[in-house]
């Protein structure tokens, strides 16, 4: 049996060593010999180091895993994943407590690959349906309890010991990793991140908040993808999950999830290619669309924004300004002019512009007030955008991001160079769909007040005519509810001794009654 001291040494030394000493076990074998050294390096630290939770996770989990083709037992194993880093983790900070859950994604979605060929006709085969959907609800309910006051600490530079690359293979032990490379395993470990955000997390630096940031992103879309794999109407589904997606950014309030969905958006395919099927895949990035385009978040005003670094920042603005362009250029080209006119309106009358204006003169310190943009359209800070760089200062992060803003530049007509407010206004208030969100602030002045109930009517107006498959919606009671808007995503429920911060212990429920909930984002008072 291997040991290692762990007493009288250096904690970080200790970790280290352990840590590699399971990577040089040879096909990872033997390797419930070091979990006692785990074990007492959590007991023996208030605030756990992310890197000896994740491994210890590993280990017990190889413990009670099943490699049987039994689905009830594989889904029990990654409950009891699931609630081993919970309660693992209670002690942690509310970015490294998500992050933790990314093996429980990766091993539901093996999961949820597994309902593909099920008829669903079969008592039994429903259940295990509803009992993986009863997980997922599960997973983003936790996600929503450790996001509470996100808002109040968004940038957070912690690192970790080693690169996220190497403590994946830990978990990839049931998986042949010859000729993958580190590319291949963590595409594997990550099947709901594209390449583009696959490469952050496995370049060196990637911060905690970032990864934390991807697993919501997945954790999200798996939810959307088994809304999808249900039967029913499209157009219902649109209207829902359009308001899901909603008050979910809107309760989350997490700017490195936000960001994430982003970059998604920007990549020319999904990552959810092996669950939907193309038409829906466009559906979704039509839905996408509006929830990112359309509604104003308050977490995204440049008080909040000043929280983060300028790296994030960076890449926000920009590609809020890239994914604004395209929506409008795809739906021109599909011939809905109005949802068009609402996006270039959604743009101009957000905080967006004057964010990129502040932004490239804080940072670049080039371009004189006279030579900004005369109109808040897309097109024309692109053209400002490319100008400055043609100059020689770079603002795109890379060539790619360049040459995709040219070829937008350049498809963009003329027709929607200028906000068609004028036009705008002949629309229903439900073809302009743009909502302000106003989270947390009550202490407006009043005129500040109108201005904000004017923007919102439009939302609130299209808001009611997107009905949710749960009718049933219940109001938050208390000072709470009247300033945040939260989303409950499940019924769960809490031990008297869960740990700090309030976050929930997973209650097994077999019978799967918890299904998700989402509170409106705004009621008929509001």
């Amino acid at each position: 049996m291997v040991s290692i001291d762990v007493v009288g040494q250096n904690q970080e030394i200790v970790l280290k060593n352990l840590i590699q000493a399971v990577l040089d076990s040879p096909g990872f074998k033997k390797l419930s010999s070091f979990r006692s050294n785990f074990e007492e390096l959590l007991q023996r630290s208030v605030d756990p180091p992310f890197e000896a939770i994740w491994v210890h996770s590993a280990l017990r989990y190889r413990g009670f895993s099943s490699t049987e083709n039994d689905l009830f037992k594989r889904l029990a194993a990654v409950k009891g994943l699931f609630q081993l880093i919970v309660s693992s983790s209670v002690s942690c900070d509310f970015f490294k407590s998500i992050a933790l859950i990314a093996p429980v994604m990766y091993n539901v979605f093996g999961l949820v690959m597994g309902l593909k060929g099920f008829e669903q006709k079969a008592k039994k085969e429903k259940k295990f349906v509803r009992e993986v959907n009863g997980l997922v609800d599960s997973i983003l309910g936790y996600v929503n309890v450790c996001c509470e006051g996100v808002e109040d600490r968004c940038d957070v530079s912690e690192g970790f010991l080693r690169p996220v690359r190497e403590l994946v293979t830990v978990w990839m032990w049931d998986k042949s990793l010859e000729n993958t490379g580190d590319k291949g395993c963590m595409r594997a470990f990550f099947p709901l991140l594209t390449d583009e955000i696959i490469e952050r997390v496995n370049a060196e630096g990637c911060e905690l908040s970032a990864l934390a940031g991807c697993v919501i992103a997945e954790a999200f879309l798996l939810k959307l993808c088994l809304r999808f794999l249900e039967d029913g109407s499209r157009k219902e589904l649109q209207d829902e999950l359009r308001a899901w997606i909603i008050a979910s950014i809107t309760g989350l309030q997490n700017p490195y999830f936000f960001e994430t969905l982003l970059m998604m958006l920007l990549e020319p395919s999904f990552p959810t290619a092996s669950l939907l099927n193309s038409d829906d895949e466009k559906c979704l990035r039509n839905i996408l669309y509006d929830a990112m385009v359309l509604v104003e978040y308050s977490f995204l005003n440049p008080e909040q924004m000043d929280q983060l670094s300028a790296k994030h920042v960076k890449n926000i603005i920009m590609a809020r300004l890239l994914i604004t362009g395209e929506a409008i250029e795809l739906n021109r080209k599909q011939k809905d002019q109005k949802k068009a006119i609402s996006y270039t309106n959604a743009f101009s009358g957000s905080s967006l512009p004057p964010q990129i204006i502040t932004w490239i003169r804080s940072n670049i310190g080039a371009e004189d007030k006279a030579s900004e943009p005369s109109s808040s359209s897309p097109a024309t800070f692109l053209r400002w955008i490319l100008n400055i760089e043609n100059g020689g200062i770079r603002i795109f992060d890379h060539n790619i991001s360049k040459i995709r803003a040219k070829l937008l530049l350049d498809s963009m007509t003329e027709g929607f160079e200028q906000p068609a407010l004028k036009d705008a206004k002949k629309k229903s208030e439900n073809d302009i769909l743009f909502y302000i969100d106003n989270k947390g602030e009550e202490d407006e002045e009043e005129g500040d007040e109108k201005m904000n109930e004017s923007d919102s009517a439009a939302f609130v107006s299209a808001a009611h005519t997107m009905e949710s498959a749960e009718p049933e919606r219940r109001k938050r009671k208390g000072k709470d509810s009247e300033q945040k808007s939260r989303v409950k995503f499940l019924k769960y429920s809490l031990h008297e001794n869960s740990g700090s911060k309030g976050k929930p212990s997973i209650a097994d429920n077999d019978d799967s009654s918890s299904e998700g909930e989402v509170e409106n984002p705004l009621t008929d008072e509001e």
